[in-house]
């Protein structure tokens, strides 16, 4: 026999928690959902900061990467041979 999670007493039925006031669920499913629900959260969270390093550049940093980007295509346009 197993503690209850509700009051604390012994009793053969202790794989029963409430969740909520109007019905019970078992607690084994409980924790299933609660691992589930972490493991969810962890994948959002790594999706979030994949997404801050990709999009979240301030507009100095877009212009100047702009700017370079600029600079080498004219730099290389600068070196490229005439071929009749």
């Amino acid at each position: 026999m197993s503690e209850c999670d509700v009051c604390s007493s012994r009793s053969r039925f202790a794989i029963w928690a409430w969740v909520d006031k109007s019905r019970p669920v078992k607690a084994s499913s409980r924790i299933n959902n609660l691992g589930r629900k972490a493991k969810a959260r962890a994948e959002k969270d790594a999706a979030a900061a994949e997404n801050r390093v990709k999009f979240g550049r301030t507009k100095a940093e877009k212009q100047k990467a702009t700017a370079e980007k600029a600079l080498t295509e004219k730099m290389i346009d600068a070196h490229k041979r005439d071929t009749p």
